[in-house]
């Protein structure tokens, strides 16, 4: 008991030192913990790549909530990580399944389709309009958030891959996909368009 307690004491402690500008601390954290959720997000998907990948995007998301001053789960650091990992492991899904999604960091669905067995005319007309009406909006979109949000959804690439094929960094990449997530919203609040 005393040694778990020692143990989410530690880690409050390591988020606080990361917070305030010790790399090190974020470097601890993953290494205590990554074993775990690597091993949690590979049963779920079961294939290496794609578990490396999901972990690689769950710390990013871990380092921009903590940069971003937004984290309070105050010594629940795993669980609130695994949540995380969890929440992408079920994207990934959805998009293994050809359901669309955008997600933000509030964890936002921007637009999804509910998959039905027996799908009338009337659903499948308004998913192609849905469709449409996103792909409009997206052509709204300053060019550096457009290239970034079509290599995200439409081309199913990480943001270390979006990273490395636009040269920015990652905290770049991921700012542009945020950006064009709100604009998303903006434009489409606009046009009237109800994109859930």
């Amino acid at each position: 008991m005393d040694i778990n307690k020692s143990s989410l004491v530690l880690d409050a402690t390591l988020v606080q030192e990361y917070v305030s500008g010790s790399e090190i601390a974020i470097e601890k954290l993953i290494n205590r913990h990554q074993l775990r959720i690597f091993n949690y997000i590979k049963s779920k998907v079961l294939d290496r790549d794609t578990a490396e990948d999901i972990f690689q995007d769950t710390f990013i998301k871990v380092i921009k909530t903590l940069k971003s001053g937004v984290y309070n789960e105050e010594g629940k650091f795993l669980p609130w990580v695994m949540r995380i990992a969890h929440n992408l492991v079920i994207d990934f899904f959805r998009k293994s399944n050809r359901i669309p999604t955008i997600e933000n960091n509030d964890e936002y669905d921007l637009f999804k389709f509910i998959s039905d067995t027996t799908p009338n005319i009337e659903k499948i007309l308004f998913q192609d309009q849905l469709v449409k009406d996103l792909q409009n909006l997206i052509l709204e979109l300053p060019d550096d958030q457009k290239e970034v949000l079509t290599m995200r959804l439409y081309k199913d690439m990480s943001f270390k891959e979006i990273a490395e094929n636009t040269n920015v960094s990652i905290n770049t990449a991921l700012g542009r996909m945020r950006y064009a997530i709100i604009n998303l919203r903006k434009l489409a609040d606009n046009h009237q368009i109800v994109l859930e």
